[in-house]
């Protein structure tokens, strides 16, 4: 069984800058100073998380789109956090994955923050995303998915991986800290997830607070108010190991999603 070896890139961003944004990650990517199969960005990592989408989405396949593929191509690492997409005339915060060798695959958010009028810029998402990745499944979604358990349900141990990338600010820290506990618990899964940190244009704060949780539900790694470029490696035996001894997913209920 492969491990799975992770980088989390907690960061600042630059308001509405995309060109600085990508510069500033590509710095940050090159120290990585160990080798590793996955790096992820946070929520709209090219922009803050803005509603001024007509101003700053891209189509596919344009600048960020790019430059992820190139960064994947030349880390030989897979490449993951989300942008600002516009496809005909509907905005999307959508997730891009990317591989080294220019395979990708999306994800639309489906839980579009009210509180911030997201649902009145960008169109929801409606499919989920699964992908298979160095022997691994993983899903990975978006911010205030987090909320919604039933959404990121892990349904006959389908995914080892749960993943959010998030603009999630410091005033509600402690709902992302226990909420990926939480699924990671539920789900037996270990659960990333990534949050930026500064202050955005509008002067909310952002206390990164980026976690990896076990499938237990343990703390492996947190930090709070810094930049960090960290590494990790998931143990996939620990993993198997403990869903043998506790295979809850066996008494799971069953249910359907209406789209």
């Amino acid at each position: 069984m492969q491990d799975l070896t992770i980088t989390i890139l907690q960061s600042d961003l630059y308001w509405e800058n995309p060109g600085a944004n990508l510069a500033m990650f590509e710095e940050k990517i090159w120290k990585i100073n160990a080798p590793t199969d996955l790096i992820v960005l946070p929520e709209m990592f090219t922009t803050g998380f803005t509603m001024n989408a007509e101003a700053l989405a891209e189509p596919m396949n344009l600048t960020a789109f790019k430059w992820m593929k190139q960064q994947s191509a030349q880390t030989g690492a897979a490449i993951t956090g989300s942008v600002i997409i516009k496809e005909q005339d509907h905005y999307y915060n959508r997730l891009i994955w990317m591989e080294p060798d220019g395979k990708y695959f999306y994800y639309d958010k489906r839980h579009l923050f009210r509180m911030a009028e997201e649902h009145q810029v960008y169109t929801p998402g409606a499919d989920k995303l699964l992908v298979s990745w160095k022997g691994w499944n993983i899903r990975p979604l978006v911010c205030y998915d987090l909320r919604f358990p039933v959404w990121s349900r892990n349904r006959n141990n389908e995914y080892d991986l749960l993943l959010y990338v998030a603009n999630w600010p410091e005033a509600r820290k402690l709902p992302w800290k226990v909420l990926l506990q939480a699924r990671a618990i539920e789900n037996l899964s270990y659960v990333v997830g990534v949050n930026r940190v500064g202050k955005d244009g509008k002067e909310i704060p952002y206390s990164g607070d980026s976690s990896i949780i076990s499938p237990k539900g343990e703390i492996l790694w947190q930090k709070e108010n810094s930049e960090e470029i960290f590494t990790y490696t998931l143990n996939k035996t620990e993993l198997s190991s403990f869903r043998a001894k506790f295979p809850a997913d066996m008494d799971a209920d069953e249910f359907s999603i209406k789209h």
